[in-house]
């Protein structure tokens, strides 16, 4: 089924999408939620959109299940992500409550996890050596930690560690 969509001025066939979006799940990871969000761009009918989602399934270029693990330990290992952030994020992909909580259990060492809440809070008092106002420092760790994602229970204890020396 040959079909001329088009995208900004440019037209492709239906097989020409198949493979853009192929190389699109093949660069990184991709979700179902991000695949519709780049399919839309073509102004594609809905079953040919089906079709190509259907066929990305079958062959193994969507995979949820890989996709939220390869995300959760990505995110955490490049940008030092809490869990809370991670949470929001594949809930904005529309990923399952149950493998967003898999994901975060098996992907992320508790120990680790910790260590790199107390590295980022260390680094950000570092850099806060000129603010004087030990209250102001405080929250501006905490604002910075909890933007990160990191649970406000482990910010607290970290930052009791850290305003104790």
């Amino acid at each position: 089924m040959e079909s001329n969509e088009k995208r900004g001025n440019k037209s492709f066939t239906l097989n020409e999408i198949k493979d853009k979006m192929a190389k699109y799940c093949l660069y990184q990871d991709r979700c179902h939620w991000e695949v519709e969000q780049k399919l839309n761009g073509f102004n594609l009918i809905p079953e040919a959109k089906e079709e190509i989602i259907t066929k990305l399934y079958q062959y193994g270029f969507i995979n949820e299940q890989r996709f939220t693990e390869t995300f959760v330990r990505g995110k955490f290992n490049q940008k030092n992500w809490g869990r809370n952030r991670l949470k929001i994020e594949l809930k904005k992909r529309q990923i399952p409550e149950k493998m967003i909580r898999e994901a975060l259990e098996t992907q992320i060492d508790s120990e680790q996890y910790f260590a790199t809440l107390q590295q980022l809070a260390h680094k950000k008092y570092n850099l806060l050596k000129a603010e004087r106002d030990s209250f102001k420092k405080q929250l501006k760790i905490k604002n910075f930690l909890a933007y990160k994602g990191y649970e406000y229970d482990l910010i607290q204890d970290v930052l009791n560690d850290l305003f104790r020396k």
